[in-house]
């Protein structure tokens, strides 16, 4: 393992940042990791996965670890589940469309997040009406301090919209090594609830759904709405969906009764922040090379050069005009560095 110095990042975020490590390593297996953490104790350190979740807005004066582990295995399975464990280095999307061809359902209408199976829990992805918590069985892994492994189990993750304990108790305590999934082989849970998937099959007339022809419809549901982050910089949705008490909702729609938004319990609902967004006037706006992508509000794109100094001020720009318009604070789903 080569530890290489002034390395630059921008083939590694998938915002197409220019940024430099100050040191940067790749590695290939727990042990390898267990290595670099080891002989490089005292350096501050600061751990790479697939790049899709993050702003650079500067130079990383660390040591970079970029967890590149691969393989996926089904480690059991009874006559309905199959219980599959993915390597944190794996690419998410590749994962998933491989659990499709084996006929495993539970991660269909995740096809196409960007990023790795390894910051899958962090963030507790989601899309169209599903969770990684819906189907997550434990994580492997290793205490950047010590080197000691340890099995997250679901419960212990904390998880909830967006979150979960690796960006809040534990965070930048531990490096996630492997996933562990329970996904269906049988009497699969198809939810195509949501009316862009519904109105996708319409389209093609499909009635009856496979898990394939879910995974089909959320992928060119995403490739018109979102662009591809190889052909123009970007992270997915750079804001988190507001959730607000209905009592305070209620107060605000009486102002904006055009206003769309979603039941999530007895007591909470959440607003869509690309809608706030739009009503805004942001959507398509261009800011230099920074700017918001035309066919989704929440998409913040790198037109080529933006520095990701460039990106954050639009995204304060967009969250102060917000909250003038309709009193509601939108919160960055990407980890800002």
């Amino acid at each position: 393992m080569e530890i290489q110095a002034n390395f630059s990042l921008r083939k590694l975020n998938t915002f197409g940042i220019e940024a430099k490590a100050k040191q940067f390593v790749a590695v290939h297996s727990v042990q390898d990791l267990e290595t670099i953490l080891i002989e490089n104790k005292s350096q501050k350190k600061f751990i790479l996965g697939g790049g899709s979740n993050m702003l650079l807005t500067q130079d990383i004066e660390a040591l970079v670890i970029h967890i590149d582990l691969k393989g996926k295995k089904i480690i059991e399975e009874s006559e309905d589940f199959v219980w599959v464990e993915s390597q944190a280095g794996e690419s998410w999307h590749e994962f998933v469309l491989w659990t499709i061809d084996q006929n495993f359902g539970g991660l269909e209408n995740m096809s196409l997040i960007p990023g790795n199976v390894g910051t899958t829990p962090v963030q507790n992805i989601g899309a169209y009406g599903t969770e990684i918590k819906d189907t997550f069985i434990s994580c492997e892994a290793m205490t950047i301090e010590n080197q000691k492994m340890k099995t997250f189990t679901k419960d212990e993750c904390h998880f909830g919209y967006r979150e979960s304990v690796f960006k809040n108790e534990v965070k930048n305590q531990y490096i996630i090594t492997s996933v562990i999934f329970k996904l269906t082989k049988t009497n699969h849970k198809i939810n195509t609830s949501y009316g862009d998937i519904t109105a996708e099959l319409a389209k093609n007339n499909i009635t009856n759904p496979t898990l394939k022809e879910v995974s089909n419809a959320v992928i060119a549901i995403r490739q018109s709405k979102l662009p591809d982050p190889k052909e123009l910089g970007n992270s997915g949705s750079f804001f988190k969906n507001p959730i607000l008490l209905k009592s305070d909702f209620e107060k605000i729609h009486q102002q904006f009764p055009e206003m769309k938004y979603f039941d999530i319990s007895e007591t909470e609902v959440k607003v869509p922040a690309g809608w706030l967004i739009e009503q805004a006037g942001f959507k398509g706006k261009r800011f230099g090379d920074a700017g918001i992508h035309k066919n989704q509000a929440l998409v913040l794109v790198n037109y080529g050069n933006a520095t990701g100094q460039e990106i954050l001020n639009v995204s304060k720009d967009i969250q102060e005009t917000v909250f003038n318009i309709f009193g509601i604070h939108i919160e960055a789903e990407v980890n800002v560095i």
